[in-house]
């Protein structure tokens, strides 16, 4: 035998040994996936498979590469040459290839990317006259390429009932119509977007069988990585392809399911070994990665999940630590808590910066650690993505800021001017812009006086920059009278960005309306904490100025030196570091309120929290706030349910009792709150859960403005009578103890020692705390 064989524990070798029918391989998390699909390849070559008669799929290119690389040290670089493997995207695209003449198109054919196809559907969208704030092109996009997905043709999606009157509801009764002109649009131009290299292969196999009984004859063993993320159509094809020599091997953990936003189906591999009779199924449950309590308590926790394949995951590295729990009193002290924890390590265990990572639910939680490693010094980066002040969303909001308080702005000027859209188009932006610097004048000076600037516009042109004038005037006279948190949510309104990002319902919009209400969440913090302070630049400009800095801290460009790692969990799948926080386990946030009352999304969410505990090595913290500033208001937060998931004996829970018996609260009165509780958001928009099905499109249709809610004192009579030694508990900062006092009546202020926050002089009149000793 192989001496490479050799290196497998018994579970492994089985699964690569095995390869006389269907087999299912449940790979738990840490147990060395890639080794076995990799040598298991390796093992076919020398039992005499060619190398082109072995098809394995994943769905990354850097997973492909990595196992060829593999492959090719086992059994040498020729043989690994020819193994037909890649993501589904390429080998089908080079099947189609060959085979396009079947199809109707030629073997030269293009394929957009999703730019391309976004901007075809805006055209189609343009020629049919129809209003674009309705048919929002992502959107649109977004409901075809579900219906690509589940191999929906645009006849099928025509007659298919549910579809049209889902679409009627949602008041875009013409996507059936788009669909249609999209898809013969496509074939005009020779070009397949994305899911069309999907939904053309399934048509090429299933109307030319002489076609897939070649492909069938030739791959004589089909491998498939990560088969929980496969969608029907990825499904379907595969089925196609084996059901002739049955030589199938699917490798995933229906634990690790998290990606159904994306199209994938869980039932895939929870249904597989009745798909195909006599299927093998191989548990690989050693855990190399995790201490034992780690492992031990992620297994206590997906436990809880009714559709799961049952296995029992287990370590055998050392015990390990208890997994901390810390409770903090506002997400302000969770993102102090995290970046103390992370220097104490650091200082005891001599830890680099890149062996941690701060894990979380949503995009819009990165402000809060982004700002608390930023006043530690600490340096971090946004794992496959930006930094939040860089985000686009955030500065298209900023640039408004920006040209309110200084309408000269010219950067400011140039990117709002048609956001949201005005008609206002790059054409008249040229005029405007020329017409500036043949009279040395800003854009701002040419728009307040087109004709002495001689501004070559047509008088609808002209309406519109006058409107847009007025609405930054109006908002420039207002900077002097409020603060920056009634600036910034009177902008986000009378702007249109609140009309404009909350009619598109899709996974990334939903991320875009996050991100803006934490912008908004943090200039109320901004607000408020300087109020506490005593400091009474509060104004947009004042805050401007504090974001400028951030701004600029974010475009420093520090080479390879290591980072902690900030990221969602849905980003951190296929990843691992040796300590790892997770962050924001409370009800609505994590799970998260979009879950609802669906059975179904609640066990995804516990499954998302699998994936994020089970990315530790060493350590694993999780954390929740007791308050967050969250639509308009301090809010309450209770705890995440999921936390009493796991089985408290793998558990240090937070020292008082007091937080011990919040995280025990009954569960019936847990789930009683959260149903009370209705889904808002700042904006008071509608925002429904959505559905698991493919069909499923939320549009709000009840725009209302938010309310103003101002930083305002704990109580009407603030403690005039506080001493040095007393210790208080502050809303946002927990506890701390009083090291001096100073002052007299409005001016009376405290300083204090905070656990966590470190130390802060607060303005008595405006400190929201109470005296607990």
């Amino acid at each position: 035998m192989t001496n490479y064989i050799d290196e497998l524990n018994e579970s492994q070798r089985a699964a690569v040994l095995y390869n006389e029918g269907p087999s299912l391989v449940i790979a738990g998390a840490g147990s060395g996936k890639t080794r076995v699909l990799t040598y298991k390849i390796a093992y076919l070559l020398e039992k005499g498979y060619e190398p082109w008669s072995i098809l394995a799929l994943t769905f990354t290119n850097k997973a492909a590469r990595e196992m060829k690389a593999r492959i090719a040290k086992q059994v040498g670089e020729q043989s690994a040459r020819y193994l037909w493997m890649g993501t589904f995207h390429s080998v089908f695209s080079r099947i189609l290839r060959v085979e396009a003449e079947f199809i109707g198109f030629t073997s030269n054919f293009t394929i957009y990317d999703t730019s391309d196809s976004k901007s075809l559907i805006r055209s189609i969208i343009k020629e049919m006259q129809l209003d674009e704030k309705t048919y929002k092109p992502g959107s649109v996009q977004g409901q075809i390429s579900n219906a690509k997905n589940h191999l929906v043709s645009p006849d099928a999606y025509a007659v298919n009932r549910e579809l049209t009157e889902h679409d009627n509801a949602c008041k875009m009764p013409a996507i059936r119509d788009i669909y249609r002109r999209y898809w013969d649009r496509c074939r005009q131009a020779g070009a397949m977007d994305f899911d069309d290299l999907l939904f053309y292969t399934f048509l090429l196999f299933r109307d030319h069988p002489e076609i897939l009984n070649k492909y069938q004859n030739q791959f004589k063993y089909i491998l498939v990585d990560e088969y929980q993320d496969t969608n029907f159509a990825q499904h379907s094809i595969v089925l196609q392809l084996s059901k002739l020599h049955q030589k199938v091997c699917v490798v995933g953990d229906d634990a690790q399911s998290i990606y159904s936003f994306r199209g994938a189906n869980i039932d895939n591999i929870l249904k597989f070994t009745k798909l195909y009779q006599n299927t093998q199924v191989f548990k690989l449950e050693q855990n190399y990665r995790s201490t034992q309590t780690i492992v031990r308590a992620a297994n206590s926790l997906i436990e809880k999940n009714r559709e799961q394949i049952r296995k029992e995951v287990f370590s055998e590295k050392s015990q390990g630590e208890p997994i901390g729990v810390y409770q903090a009193y506002s997400d302000t002290e969770e993102g102090d808590i995290v970046s103390n924890k992370i220097m104490e390590l650091r200082m005891s265990k001599s830890y680099s910066y890149d062996d941690f990572a701060i894990l979380y639910r949503t995009n819009a939680q990165s402000r809060i650690f982004e700002e608390a490693l930023r006043k530690r010094n600490l340096p971090y980066k946004i794992y496959g993505g930006l930094s939040f002040y860089q985000r686009k969303e955030i500065k298209d909001v900023i640039a408004y800021f920006r040209l309110v308080t200084n309408p000269n702005d010219e950067e400011a000027f140039k990117r709002i001017i048609n956001y949201p859209a005005r008609g206002i188009g790059d054409t008249t932006v040229g005029k405007i812009i020329e017409a500036a610097n043949n009279h040395s004048v800003s854009l701002w000076d040419v728009i307040c006086n087109p004709l002495q600037f001689a501004l070559n516009i047509n008088k609808g042109t002209h309406t519109k920059l006058q409107g847009f004038r007025e609405l930054i005037e109006n908002f420039s006279r207002a900077v002097s009278e409020k603060n920056a948190y009634e600036m910034a949510t009177s902008i986000v309104k009378e702007a249109g960005i609140v009309n404009e990002i909350y009619q598109d319902r899709t996974p990334e919009n939903l991320s875009r309306q996050e991100n803006i209400e934490e912008l908004v969440n943090g200039i109320h913090d901004f607000c408020a904490m300087r109020e506490e302070e005593g400091n009474a630049n509060i104004a947009l400009p004042d805050f401007l100025s504090e974001v400028s800095l951030l701004s600029d801290q974010d475009t420093d460009k520090s080479g390879d030196e290591a980072k902690i790692t900030l990221m969602t969990i849905h980003s951190a799948k296929g990843l691992e570091f040796r300590n790892v926080f997770v962050v924001g386990l409370e009800e609505n946030l994590f799970p998260s309120s979009m879950a609802g009352d669906s059975p179904r999304a609640m066990e995804e969410e516990r499954r998302l929290f699998y994936v994020a505990i089970t990315r530790a090595e060493d350590h694993c913290f999780l954390s929740f706030a007791k308050s967050r500033f969250r639509y308009g208001k301090m809010e309450f937060a209770n705890p995440s349910r999921f936390l009493r998931d796991i089985d408290p004996s793998f558990l240090k829970l937070p020292n008082d009792s007091v937080s011990s018996r919040h995280i025990d609260e009954s569960p019936s009165r847990f789930r009683r709150e959260q149903n009370d509780r209705p889904t808002r958001s700042l904006f008071n928009t509608e925002r429904e859960a959505p559905k698991t099905t493919f069909t499923k499109v939320t549009i709000p249709r009840n725009l209302t403005k938010m309310e103003n809610a101002q930083p305002k004192p704990a109580s009407s009579e603030p403690i005039t009578d506080l001493q040095s030694g007393q210790h208080i508990e502050h809303e946002r900062f927990g506890i701390g103890e009083v090291l001096k006092v100073e002052g007299s009546g409005e001016n009376l202020k405290a300083t204090v020692k905070f656990r966590n926050a470190g130390e802060k002089q607060l303005l008595l009149k405006f400190a929201r705390f109470k005296v607990i000793s």
